[in-house]
């Protein structure tokens, strides 16, 4: 029998099972891994039963962090394009999403780094559909941050390249600043993509 909370599939004034679920995979995969992360955990940490997760995902594990990625992508995506719409300039705008990401890693005492590719790692060769999820991800930051920079008088054959650059040096600074546990990493990388990107228009 299904207590009250897990027959809400997010009708609710709150979030539903479902929900609930997806996100606490997301937070406790960003933390700790693909691997260090067990269903058990997951459904003690939603509260919801066991049944319940695997009622929603008959996949297990695999199927959680497919759902999980997928709800990082959308986080980041929102992000992205709020960030972007909020400054005219995509350099500045680079610059206040970097600001924002080393803000949000130095709050989680630098535990909680970017969800997509905390998940993905460690899963090479043995998870493709977390890869495909993490690779559609990419691809659509890349995609906001192309058409962004295309307004902003990049030349058209010229923007997807540079994205490309933007997301990957993102990426890689995140990780540079929690495992330095410092926010120079990505203060280093907003400047020299500003500059990067004003050399373009």
């Amino acid at each position: 029998m299904k207590t009250k909370a897990e027959q809400n599939t997010g009708t609710g004034p709150g979030p539903g099972t479902r929900e609930r679920i997806v996100r606490t995979t997301s937070r406790l995969m960003q933390r700790q891994g693909y691997e260090g992360t067990g269903i058990k955990q997951i459904s003690r940490e939603a509260e919801a039963t066991l049944g319940s997760v695997y009622h929603f995902f008959p996949g297990g594990k695999q199927e959680l962090a497919v759902a999980a990625v997928r709800h990082g992508d959308q986080e980041f995506t929102d992000i992205l394009r709020e960030t972007f719409e909020g400054q005219q300039d995509p350099a500045k705008a680079v610059l206040a999403l970097t600001g924002a990401l080393a803000e949000g890693l130095r709050a989680s005492d630098w535990a909680e780094g970017c969800p997509v590719t905390s998940t993905v790692v460690g899963t090479a060769g043995s998870a493709p559909d977390i890869q495909r999820a993490a690779a559609e991800a990419f691809a659509r930051w890349r995609a906001v941050v192309s058409d962004r920079l295309r307004e902003a008088g990049v030349a058209e054959d010229e923007a997807p390249a540079l994205a490309y650059t933007v997301i990957n040096t993102l990426e890689g600074a995140e990780l540079a600043a929690q495992v330095s546990r410092s926010e120079e990493p990505l203060e280093i990388a907003g400047r020299h993509l500003a500059r990067l990107i004003d050399s373009y228009r």
